[in-house]
Formats: C-alpha cells, structure tokens, sequence
C-alpha cells in the first residue's frame, strides 16, 4: 500500500517550509558603522562620550604636571573637525582639573602629551529578529522589517596616551566611554527604551 499525504499533511509542510524560509532570512544580529554626525542624536552621543572620556583621565598621570606647561599633539585617522573638537575638550579638562596649560608646539613647554583617538564616532547595532529587503531591487541594503529587534545607536570615544618631559614620556592606559540610546523595534513601532538627555 502506497502512503498519499493527505491535505492537512501538505497544509502543515508548506507552513514549515514557509516557516523556514523566514527563519533564513530573519537576522539575529548587526552592526552598522555611521560615517556622518548628521543628525542631533549623533552629535550628542559622540560629544557626550568625548566628554566622558577627558573625565576619566587619571589623576596618577596628569597630576603631577600641576602649573605645568604642555604641549599636545594628537592623532586620528580621520574626520579633522572632530579630531580639533576632542583637543579642545581635553584641553579644558586639563586645564580646570590639572592646571595644565597647553601650548603651541612653537612655544616652550614642560612635558607633551601624544593622545592618539583610536575612536570617535557612532555605530550602530541591531539585535533579534528582523526580515532584511535590502535583496529587493530599489530598496537600501539595510531595509527591513522588525519582528523584536534591539536597535543600538551608540556614540564612541577611546584614546591612549604618552605622557612626561619631552622624550621620556610614558604610556597611559587606553581610556573608553561609550553613550548609548536603545529602542525596542516591532514590526509598526520603535519605542525608546533609553534617552540620552543629561539636564
């Protein structure tokens, strides 16, 4: 006797198979990186890491340049406006919490300070279940659909230094601040789960 599927059985293997196919194209993780600081939300989380970042600088390497004056070179591979914005930043932080003041490499200084960023911008991450359409002809390669996905949108600030007398200067530990806002996204709505507002 041959067994013939009946239509409930077929019913029930195209449901799977359909099933499947959206289990395939569902993502379960991303990160995107954002090249631009358009928008106020990028702006902010990228300045408030900066500002974080100078707040941790430790007082057992800059403490004891007290009254001093120094010279700050800094290194970043991209992005000048945002590499002069980080400078100024740390040159406030030092001066009001170390009474460091920084000068021109053209004038005489008592120590110098290499800070090289290895991080100053935003990315952006993406977790849980969504339906990518960027395979769709005219649609943006990150198009989709959410299901429940954690949507990530973090500003982030990191350095390392060399601090001391002009040619012995030592290395500082590498220093990270991360600002961050999150959203739940559903398939018709985001809704914010943090905020980025410091008042």
């Amino acid at each position: 006797m041959i067994w013939k599927p009946d239509n409930a059985s077929v019913q029930i293997a195209r449901l799977l198979i359909a099933i499947l196919v959206l289990a395939l194209l569902a993502g379960c993780g991303s990160r995107q990186l954002q090249d631009s600081l358009v928008g106020s939300t990028a702006q902010r989380l990228v300045t408030y890491s900066i500002d974080d970042l100078v707040r941790q600088l430790p007082d057992g390497d800059f403490a004891a340049h007290s009254g001093q004056r120094m010279h700050l070179e800094s290194h970043f591979i991209q992005h000048p406006d945002l590499l002069a914005y980080a400078d100024d930043r740390l040159s406030v932080e030092l001066a009001n919490r170390f009474d460091i003041e920084v000068v021109d490499a053209d004038e005489p200084a008592d120590a110098k300070l290499n800070v090289f960023y290895t991080s100053l911008g935003t990315d952006q991450g993406y977790h849980g279940f969504y339906v990518p359409l960027g395979f769709i002809p005219g649609m943006s390669e990150t198009a989709r659909v959410n299901l429940v996905t954690l949507e990530q949108f973090h500003g982030v600030a990191e350095m390392y230094y060399y601090i001391g007398e002009t040619g012995s200067e030592q290395r500082g530990d590498v220093i990270q601040a991360r600002t961050r806002t999150d959203a739940l996204g559903l398939p018709i709505i985001t809704v914010p789960i943090s905020t980025i507002d410091r008042r």
